[in-house]
């Protein structure tokens, strides 16, 4: 009976305190009606966001801009970078802030850049799921404070963190994940300086050089909702790099690597894997350092050559998205490990007991 009426009340808070600062007003629907049917994760702890479903609107084939045409961000923005088929986009967090998630493709590759502002968490999946593209949006529910994002296709509900369909036709499905890359906008530039950049001409009237949550990045006891397991080894809003491999995962935080770019060689549950990062140049990313011919890879960090960020024993060297460049090895690509980028408060509450680098 508490923990209902203080779900109600902090409902009503939240509500009102995400439309007075986001103004994301466009609610198509409420949420009433999407809480039936069976759950994979507790219902309890499942709450309403506030703006409704599709009240914080989906962008779908953003418009793309030149980056320098691209006054509005600033050097530490941070931003989402793909790269498919040879060609690079980037997406940034001050529009994801307010829209969460862009449907896109490159080359018939489809996936959605799906972020949470809640959590700090970037992730692509693909939008290709059981023969069928589709395009994701926003719930308006969040589940240890993280998005829920739902396929339009099956109407089936998905916790972005969990990488898993949890409600619907597809529950128990998990999602298949694009490499992504998150990293500040200075730096992104120097690494693809020709990559379009998502412009604000969206559609939607919002200020997109303006944070929406206040001072809840920088605020480390500010949460909006309550979460499973919050776990003190480290500052709720510190970035870190998680990887999951089964029923283990490690977290490697950002601001922890030395300024210069540097490469860790790490076994998480029995699998060999190659997490690469740089304070300075603000990113991690993780591989696994075993090609698809079973050749085990040794790994040293390459200096002011983005984007590539290091060199194997062989003599070749890869980009910070595992493409081979130049050597014997060029036109490969390493498997990059199931991992992304997270609110440490966030990784632990969705995988406890992580094991924090070093």
């Amino acid at each position: 009976m508490e923990l209902t009426m203080f779900k109600s009340i902090l409902m009503l808070i939240s509500a009102a305190s995400i439309a007075l600062t986001s103004g994301c007003s466009d609610q198509s629907g409420t949420n009433s009606g999407q809480l039936s049917g069976e759950w994979l994760i507790p219902l309890d702890e499942v709450f309403d966001g506030g703006p409704g479903k599709d009240g914080i609107p989906a962008l779908s084939n953003p418009n793309l801009i030149d980056a320098a045409q691209a006054s509005f961000l600033g050097s530490n923005d941070l931003v989402l970078g793909v790269s498919l088929h040879g060609e690079q986009r980037a997406y940034p967090h001050p529009i994801l802030d307010w829209h969460e998630i862009m449907n896109d493709e490159i080359q018939n590759s489809f996936f959605a850049v799906t972020y949470c502002p809640l959590t700090g968490s970037g992730i692509v999946w693909d939008r290709s799921l059981s023969g069928t593209v589709t395009t994701f949006g926003v719930s308006g529910l969040l589940y240890n404070t993280n998005l829920i994002p739902y396929d339009r296709a099956s109407g089936s509900n998905w916790s972005q963190m969990k990488l898993l369909s949890v409600n619907g036709n597809l529950a128990g499905k998990s999602a298949e994940l694009f490499p992504v890359v998150e990293t500040g906008w200075d730096t992104w530039k120097k690494m693809y300086p020709q990559a379009p950049v998502v412009s604000t001409n969206t559609g939607y009237s919002r200020s997109y050089g303006r944070y929406p949550y206040g001072d809840y990045r920088t605020n480390d006891n500010r949460l909006l909702f309550p979460v499973d397991n919050d776990d003190g080894r480290l500052d709720r809003k510190e970035r870190v790099l998680g990887v999951i491999v089964g029923s283990t995962s490690k977290v490697y935080p950002i601001n922890q690597f030395p300024a210069d770019i540097s490469v860790v060689t790490d076994t998480i549950n029995g699998r060999s894997h190659v997490v690469v990062g740089s304070s300075r140049l603000n990113f991690a990313v993780a591989f696994q350092d075993q090609t698809s011919d079973g050749t085990r890879l040794s790994f040293s960090p390459l200096q002011d050559e983005l984007p590539s960020i290091m060199i194997d024993d062989e003599g070749t060297t890869w980009d910070v998205f595992g493409y081979g460049i130049s050597g014997p090895r060029a036109g490969e690509q390493l498997t990059q490990s199931r991992s992304f980028v997270a609110y440490w408060f966030a990784w632990a509450a969705f995988y406890p007991g992580a094991a924090i680098h070093p």
